[in-house]
């Protein structure tokens, strides 16, 4: 069903369905196949899907930033004649969404936020990520998987676990280089000037980004539409693929063109 592509930018990218430009941006360590439970959009929408830089395929030694993996996105999309696109990203693929709309805010239909953030003053990164602990782990990759798998996850067995150790594939100098970037990202001014549909989802049981947050994002976007997953950690994607789905579809139908 699905097919690799290589846009005139050397982004290597998953593209198929018909319908509305839908873009499914990946978070940190992960791999554009990460979305294969959402592959079943492609019913209604035209689905692209990238490996950010330094992620999956996407092999280069150019620096590694949000804002760089924003404008690859933007670059992509033009190179694509797509004009303007529904943008959904998941952890630090939510904060590529918000740069993406700093950037090119007339290519935004629509942004979904799912676990992500906007902000962390200093004093509250380490609560989010043990940036030590993140060191010394990628020097032995196959602990840092499973690592990552307990700390996202709710449950460590079954398909969900299995689906999570295959498309969580980080490459450790570029893991450690994104996990720089997440700390530099700061959008309070920008979050209320955002005027497209946004959808900001949080996870009960989210250890990485906590649900409050998301909550905080929600009052800096007025208008925005806030859904919090029952029981699911970080990657609700997979631990409440069905739920998540539902979501976004209801979301994407009230304000695709078509509705």
């Amino acid at each position: 069903m699905s097919r690799v592509s290589i846009s005139c930018s050397d982004i290597p990218y998953l593209r198929f369905g018909d319908g509305e430009p839908l873009v499914f941006i990946h978070g940190l360590g992960e791999v554009k196949e990460g979305w294969h439970n959402q592959f079943e959009f492609a019913d209604q929408y035209d689905l692209i899907i990238p490996d950010l830089r330094g992620h999956g395929e996407h092999i280069t030694n150019d620096k590694i930033s949000i804002p760089h993996f924003a404008r690859d996105i933007i670059n992509q999309l033009n190179d694509l004649n797509i004009e303007s696109a529904h943008i959904c990203g998941l952890s630090m693929g939510g904060m590529v969404a918000q740069e993406i709309y700093r950037q090119a805010p007339q290519m935004c239909r629509t942004l979904m936020l799912v676990s992500t953030f906007h902000f962390i003053p200093k004093h509250l990164a380490n609560l989010i990520i043990n940036y030590r602990k993140v060191r010394s782990l990628s020097r032995t990759p196959s602990i840092s998987k499973t690592t990552a798998a307990r700390i996202s996850l709710t449950s460590w067995k079954g398909k969900v676990y299995e689906d999570f150790l295959k498309f969580h594939n980080p490459n450790d100098d570029v893991f450690l280089k994104s996990v720089k970037a997440c700390f530099e990202v700061n959008n309070l001014k920008l979050l209320p000037k955002i005027k497209v549909p946004t959808l900001i989802m949080g996870s009960q049981y989210d250890s990485v980004i906590p649900v409050w947050i998301q909550l905080l994002m929600h009052k800096k976007i007025r208008h925005s539409e806030f859904v919090i997953m029952r029981n699911t950690g970080h990657i609700a994607k997979l631990e409440q693929k069905d739920a998540f789905n539902r979501i976004l579809r209801n979301f994407l139908k009230k304000h695709s063109k078509a509705s």
